[in-house]
């Protein structure tokens, strides 16, 4: 088996389950974890800045990633106003997500993936033409487009994640005022 087939073999299971976990936490009631909410927008934050730099080779991803992050952080503060919050009795806090803007950040990555999978496809079934001709597997990893979605789903994650715990903590405040009172 060539090494770029064996290679796509390991990286699709662990894609698959990426996507699943993903799809799990954009519906139903999720209980409210402090600590991996900002481990996770610290991380979306330092990938977001890593990216970024791909902007000193070509403007044109800068753009892609900022354009996108900026549609992400308008998409987060919606995705916010339509989140209910609940109080569990087993789980505690919780919120649950709007099941369209999980959806349709669903169905943007998934389509993205298979996009780039079908044009990459031809590239990989003809890998011995493309390393002569020095255009190898992954010559360009990233478009302006993908890295919109990128930019996207960055933008929404850190937007969301900071407005669920700044509501959280409003959430708890106001709890405390109706106990005491």
């Amino acid at each position: 088996m060539p090494a770029h087939l064996s290679n796509f073999l390991i990286m699709l299971p662990l894609l698959a389950w990426i996507v699943w976990r993903r799809v799990g936490r954009s519906f139903g009631r999720q209980p409210i974890r402090r600590k991996q909410m900002i481990a996770r927008i610290v991380v979306f934050a330092i990938f977001g800045g890593l990216l970024a730099l791909t902007g000193l080779h070509d403007i044109q991803l800068a753009e892609g990633l900022l354009g996108g992050a900026l549609i992400g952080g308008a998409i987060g503060l919606l995705g916010l106003r339509l989140t209910r919050f609940e109080v569990d009795p087993v789980r505690g806090d919780c919120y649950v997500p709007n099941p369209w803007i999980g959806a349709l950040l669903t169905v943007l990555l998934l389509g993205r993936l298979a996009y780039r999978f079908m044009v990459l496809w031809p590239q990989m079934q003809s890998s011995s033409a493309s390393a002569t001709s020095g255009a190898g597997f992954g010559a360009q990893p990233y478009s302006p487009l993908t890295m919109l979605l990128i930019g996207l789903l960055i933008g929404y994650y850190i937007v969301y994640f900071i407005g669920l715990l700044i509501h959280h903590r409003r959430f708890q405040r106001a709890r405390l005022h109706t106990t005491e009172a």
